[in-house]
């Protein structure tokens, strides 16, 4: 079993930043792939950030070169790091996690995992 925590939602303005956090717990092979999702209302969850445990990152074309995501293995926290946000970027946040290998933990997947409850993220402009 594992559970997660996010934190750090809230509102920001057009072109501010924003760190969200999520705190990790229990079966470390259950986690081994980590990621960040958000969901607007109306629309699709959708993947956002994704870190393997080597390290290696993938991002959606959205975020790129706007969000950061980062893990302190020692903490068991995962982080996402937002800055530049748009009103688009308006949406629940969630943290996920799966056990996919460093060689397969390469794209989002959104079925067999763990998640935390979500954290709001509103954007005005």
């Amino acid at each position: 079993q594992v559970q997660l925590q996010e934190s750090g939602g809230g509102s920001v303005q057009s072109g501010g930043s924003l760190r969200l956090s999520c705190a990790a717990s229990g079966d470390p092979s259950s986690r081994r792939c980590m990621a960040w999702f958000r969901q607007a209302p109306g629309k699709e969850r959708e993947g956002v950030a994704l870190i393997a445990s080597d390290g290696r990152t993938t991002y959606a074309d959205p975020v790129k070169g706007r969000f950061t995501i980062s893990q302190d293995n020692a903490k068991n926290t995962l982080y996402l790091q937002m800055n530049s946000v748009k009103p688009e970027d308006t949406a629940m946040y969630y943290c996920a996690a799966d056990s996919r290998s460093l060689y397969t933990c390469k794209y989002f997947r959104a079925t067999n995992n763990y998640w935390g409850q979500g954290t709001q993220v509103t954007v005005s402009s």
